[in-house]
């Protein structure tokens, strides 16, 4: 059997672990610069806050209904990710890390299990519990016999606030199904829906008795084994060691406008910076390089977005030699006249590190600079990012995204671990 585990409103819960004040308040989380709603409570659903809201527009629910606005704090929402990933690994031998919030697990009773639990749904019932011990994070679980049922069951706990539903039964899942609109199931994107809605297929079952030569032909090989798998039949399994990264992008809207060119290069390297740990993180190397600059897409005047993509004679993962072709880059596409709010870097052609052996022993510099980012990456890892840089960067960061309603980064900084007076 197959369990999806899922946080519910993951950003909301998070925050609330270190904010019990808050649990039963209206909560929303914010994208980057504060400017629309990414996360919300069940109570700020229940006010009428849909995802993608701008701020603005509920700004005056603070007072009225005593909503309480987060900023996105994504360091804190990867390390509790981690922290339920890791948990999960004690229930089950077989997770495939789905999202930042959902994992699939292999999940039988087996060996001293077989005593300690009468059934599957016991067994959901004290994972959820140790997770929410364990993380203060509330989950709601789904199991089922493929992953494309177990996101169903996941689903129809998630909806009727059940915390586990158990599809293992088979005479359940027809009528579960029957509730299920077409567009909502898993890997059924909009076009997908649009084109079964206009065969009359409005709902998983009716999806479920969609000749399978049909769906290949209308819905490709994967939409093909997602009908498959609604039968009850695995037609895809979990993937516990993670695909290859094609490629690693790092890119932010700026806080304010901006004009200047030295801004823009120091907000490049900085991220160039993010993109290249990350790299290193898993041992890997980039081929191509792509720097892009881009105005406000929402102003009616002065638009100007562009990109370069240069080639590397040699794959590298040194953020030193990485950021001469970046500003070489940047220097050919920036337009002066432009006030801009947005740049970013996308590392292309990766490829793993043992591919540049070769280099390696031919080039000393090249040598020179692996010995200086894996000196840099310690620092970073035990100090925080920016608290080393190569050259010269401006104390002032007028491009940096505004977060007016940050929280603290409980778990990974020191500083500002919870404090109980």
């Amino acid at each position: 059997m197959i369990a999806l585990v899922d946080v519910n409103n993951f950003y909301v819960s998070c925050e609330r672990v270190f904010a019990p004040e808050i649990k039963t308040r209206p909560v929303v989380v914010l994208s980057n610069n504060d400017g629309c709603v990414i996360a919300r409570s069940n109570e700020a659903k229940a006010l009428g806050i849909t995802m993608g809201k701008p701020f603005f527009q509920i700004e005056y629910l603070i007072e009225k209904e005593n909503l309480k606005v987060f900023s996105s704090n994504y360091t804190l929402y990867g390390d509790m990710s981690a922290r339920v990933m890791e948990a999960l690994s004690y229930f089950s031998h077989e997770v495939e890390v789905y999202s930042i919030d959902e994992a699939f697990l292999a999940f039988n009773l087996e060996g001293a299990e077989k005593l300690e639990y009468q059934t599957l749904s016991d067994k959901a019932w004290k994972v959820k519990q140790k997770i929410y011990q364990w993380t203060g994070l509330p989950v709601s679980i789904g199991i089922a016999p493929n992953k494309t049922l177990a996101k169903i069951a996941n689903r129809f706990a998630k909806q009727n606030r059940l915390g586990v539903f158990d599809l293992t039964d088979e005479s359940l899942v027809d009528s579960v199904l029957k509730e299920m609109p077409v567009g909502d199931v898993w890997g059924i994107g909009y076009r997908s829906a649009l084109k079964l809605r206009n065969l009359g297929i409005e709902n998983a079952y009716q999806l479920k008795l969609l000749d399978r030569r049909h769906a290949r032909k209308l819905l490709t090989v994967t939409g093909a084994r997602i009908v498959e798998e609604l039968s009850g039949a695995t037609c895809l399994p979990l993937e516990l060691i993670p695909p290859p990264k094609k490629n690693i992008c790092c890119s932010r809207s700026f806080g304010v406008l901006v004009e200047s060119f030295s801004n823009i290069k120091d907000a490049l390297d900085s991220y160039l910076a993010n993109a290249g740990l990350n790299m290193r993180k898993n041992d890997l190397t980039a081929r191509a390089v792509t720097v892009f600059l881009s105005t406000n897409r929402f102003a009616k005047t002065g638009q100007y977005n562009n990109s370069i993509t240069i080639n590397l004679a040699n794959a590298t993962n040194s953020t030193r030699e990485l950021r001469e072709w970046t500003r070489k880059g940047l220097k050919k596409i920036f337009r002066k006249g432009y006030k801009y709010k947005k740049v970013g870097v996308i590392l292309q052609g990766l490829e793993p590190e043992t591919a540049e052996t070769i280099r390696l022993f031919h080039e000393k510099n090249y040598q020179k600079d692996k010995n200086l980012m894996t000196a840099m990456d310690k620092i970073v890892q035990k100090f925080g990012r920016d608290s080393i840089t190569i050259g010269i960067r401006k104390k002032e960061k007028s491009w940096l995204m505004k977060s007016e309603r940050k929280s603290q980064r409980y778990t990974t900084c020191l500083k500002e671990i919870l404090q109980i007076i």
